[in-house]
């Protein structure tokens, strides 16, 4: 029965009036007219289904847009310039920045402001992959390609393709496992490990790395063509210690995020604690900040945060 659209009640009246009604009617009368109700039916779940599609679309651009990078200094702006300019394009793009710094953050932006923002959008953690995985992890492999290989599973390109795969920590892959990267991204091709079948792909990469991808090239541990090849577009993140007027926003934003969280009321951050997290060298940059702010909000005593609820870390060497 039709259940799109109108409330259960008033379909239950009209499905009571129609059953009265349709027996003065011809069977082909009948037809047309449930054919009809069926028409609006599909017509209605469409709209509904289109409808939730726009939500969930704007509840991904609320979640990944420009306001989710918080920061006023020039630095910062400058980054999400760069990222906002090259998101719809289908150019490779290098984000360099320390751990911290919010590179998957600005790789959500690129992803979502692109033209393939309602293709898949695949992550993979470079460096948290053991080095005899890592291939499989990217291309995939045939059953019996290896041990435990039991049967046939696609890789991370296969499932990014038509949308945007990001690399993070690019720079702890394997010489081997660059060798197969620069030929993806030269021929947009590829095999799975144990297989002979060259599989075509349409993927943009973006690429994250903490490390200096120049110096690595230098030492020898990151080969200089796939350097080349990722780096068409750099873009660099600061370190949360060279934009020190961006800290009091960042606080606010965490202060709100947690209070909701954990359901606790806490009225604000006292003057003492503020200048505390302003002077500090945050060796961890916004995810150190971000954990310090979570944590003061858990054992916070008053109503507001105070510097001994912060960690002996950021208060250890103050006056």
């Amino acid at each position: 029965m039709l259940q799109f659209g109108l409330p259960v009640h008033t379909f239950g009246l009209l499905g009571l009036v129609w059953s009265e009604a349709r027996e003065g009617f011809q069977d082909h009368e009948v037809a047309l007219v449930e054919g009809i109700a069926d028409q609006i039916g599909t017509a209605l779940e469409r709209d509904q289904l289109s409808a939730e599609v726009m939500h969930l679309r704007s509840a991904l651009h609320e979640r990944y847009g420009e306001e989710r990078i918080i920061g006023q200094t020039a630095s910062i702006r400058r980054a999400i310039e760069l990222a906002l300019s090259v998101a719809d394009t289908q150019t490779t793009v290098l984000i360099e920045g320390e751990s911290g710094t919010g590179k998957e953050l600005l790789a959500n932006l690129i992803h979502f402001n692109s033209g393939r923002e309602d293709q898949p959008y695949v992550k993979l953690n470079c460096g948290a992959i053991p080095e005899t995985l890592l291939e499989s992890e990217l291309f995939g492999h045939e059953k019996g390609a290896f041990t435990d290989a039991r049967a046939l599973r696609r890789g991370r390109f296969e499932e990014a393709n038509g949308g945007t795969l990001f690399l993070d920590e690019v720079g702890e892959m394997s010489l081997s496992a660059q060798v197969r990267l620069l030929r993806v991204l030269q021929d947009g091709e590829f095999t799975r490990v144990g297989s002979n079948e060259v599989i075509k792909t349409d993927v943009r990469v973006v690429a994250a790395s903490n490390v200096d991808l120049k110096r690595a090239v230098e030492l020898g541990s990151f080969r200089q063509d796939l350097y080349y090849r990722l780096s068409v577009f750099p873009i660099k993140l600061p370190p949360l210690r060279d934009r020190p007027e961006d800290i009091h926003p960042l606080v606010i934003h965490f202060l709100e995020h947690y209070k909701q969280k954990t359901g606790r009321f806490i009225s604000g951050i006292s003057k003492d604690a503020l200048q505390a997290l302003i002077t500090y060298d945050w060796p961890g940059n916004v995810r150190e900040l971000e954990n310090a702010i979570e944590r003061a909000v858990i054992i916070a005593s008053g109503r507001g945060i105070e510097l001994e609820d912060l960690p002996e870390a950021i208060t250890k060497d103050r006056p």
